[in-house]
């Protein structure tokens, strides 16, 4: 919802993945830029527990998969369920290919929001690459945490006792689906470039939040550590000065991928935003990042929400807890603060050493956490 609106969750309103329909649809990007003239095309992932008879607002073509099924899945193709045989992320790339084709006849601009279900749990390699090698990996120093006495209680129990070999098994899952998203984008850009189309079209690239790969003995997601935060993205833009390989350390969020495309296309947001444009050369101090604990979740993680820094990461967990319509009855910036992490991203990037546990009034002090504490309060209230 984020890349979509351009605002944190706590402005628009989804605090989980079960209640896509709390999100005003007036506010996202693909409203505007139909609004502008633009042709816009869905592919794949639309928000988790969409219905899939429902049509996707603001679209002029889609394909739309709810629930992941890799092979022979359930689909909302143009206005019409029902079940397309075949690999799910190869049915997705071709009807996109198949949206981007029908530009040669059609001289409307055109945005395409293409979405696979790669590689989020379950992941079901296509069968050409269900045995392909991956690169060894042996764990970062994270996965070898032995003392987590500083980490929230949810990390000691028997929940986040995973092992490097479940993560290695993980990653081998994830790489190898991945493989035929790798196919995807080596098609889209043959596809562009055929079209002529290559150097004028923005192409931005990301994905969803991170699964550990037993960091801290866990392997999911819904926690805010580095694995899990940090996310590709990638822009390419010839002719917008974007086609020479170089990289941006400027700390970004998906708050900024809806005006980086809009500004873009030159289009001016009519509803306010969070984020900011990547195409000039402003930057930010930090992110914010906030997760809340739904009911239906049967893991015992507490919410939280973290004020991310170029150089050190602060974390509040909270009393609490989404009640079965995804709101919060005493609102999203209530709560009694349960645990606090410091972590010193310089000297300690795995995370290991949380420099609250144990700390002293004046050793916070020194570290700078009151002023990150009131920082943190701040973003989540403005």
């Amino acid at each position: 919802m984020r890349q979509r609106s351009g605002r944190y969750a706590h402005h628009h309103g989804v605090l989980d993945t079960r209640h896509p329909y709390r999100l005003d649809q007036h506010t996202t990007v693909q409203r505007r830029f139909h609004d502008a003239g633009y042709r816009t095309g869905l592919f794949g992932k639309y928000l988790n527990y969409w219905h899939t008879g429902d049509n996707p607002p603001h679209f002029d073509e889609w394909l739309l998969q709810e629930p992941v099924s890799y092979y022979n899945g359930h689909y909302n193709d143009q206005g019409t369920v029902r079940n397309i045989p075949g690999y799910n992320t190869t049915v997705i790339k071709n009807h996109a290919l198949d949206f981007m084709e029908r530009s040669r006849t059609d001289d409307r601009p055109w945005f395409a929001y293409v979405a696979t279900r790669a590689a989020r749990e379950l992941n079901i390699p296509e069968k050409k690459y269900a045995h392909t090698q991956v690169p060894e990996w042996n764990g970062r120093p994270s996965v070898f945490e032995s003392d987590k006495s500083d980490k929230p209680p949810f990390l000691h129990g028997s929940s986040a006792h995973h092992t490097l070999a479940e993560g290695q098994a993980l990653r081998t899952r994830q790489l190898r689906t991945l493989l035929s998203v790798d196919d995807a984008m080596r098609d889209f850009r043959d596809k562009l470039r055929s079209l002529g189309q290559l150097d004028n079209t923005l192409v931005l690239y990301t994905s969803d939040h991170g699964l550990l790969w037993a960091d801290h003995g866990w392997l999911r997601k819904s926690v805010p550590y580095r694995p899990s935060l940090e996310v590709p993205l990638y822009l390419s833009w010839p002719g917008g000065g974007l086609g020479t390989a170089r990289t941006d350390d400027r700390l970004t969020a998906h708050v900024d991928i809806a005006p980086t495309l809009l500004d873009a296309a030159g289009i001016t947001p009519d509803t306010p935003h969070d984020g900011h444009s990547l195409l000039g050369t402003g930057d930010r101090d930090h992110v914010l990042a906030q997760w809340w604990w739904n009911r239906q979740d049967k893991q015992p993680i507490h919410s939280w929400a973290t004020y991310v820094g170029r150089t050190e990461q602060y974390t509040e967990y909270y009393d609490l807890r989404l009640d079965r319509q995804g709101r919060l009855p005493g609102g999203v910036n209530g709560g009694e603060v349960l645990f606090r992490e410091y972590y010193d991203l310089r000297a300690d990037p795995y995370q290991l050493t949380n420099k609250l546990h144990g700390a002293r009034a004046e050793q916070e002090r020194r570290l700078g956490v009151p002023e990150l504490a009131r920082r943190l309060t701040a973003a989540r209230a403005t």
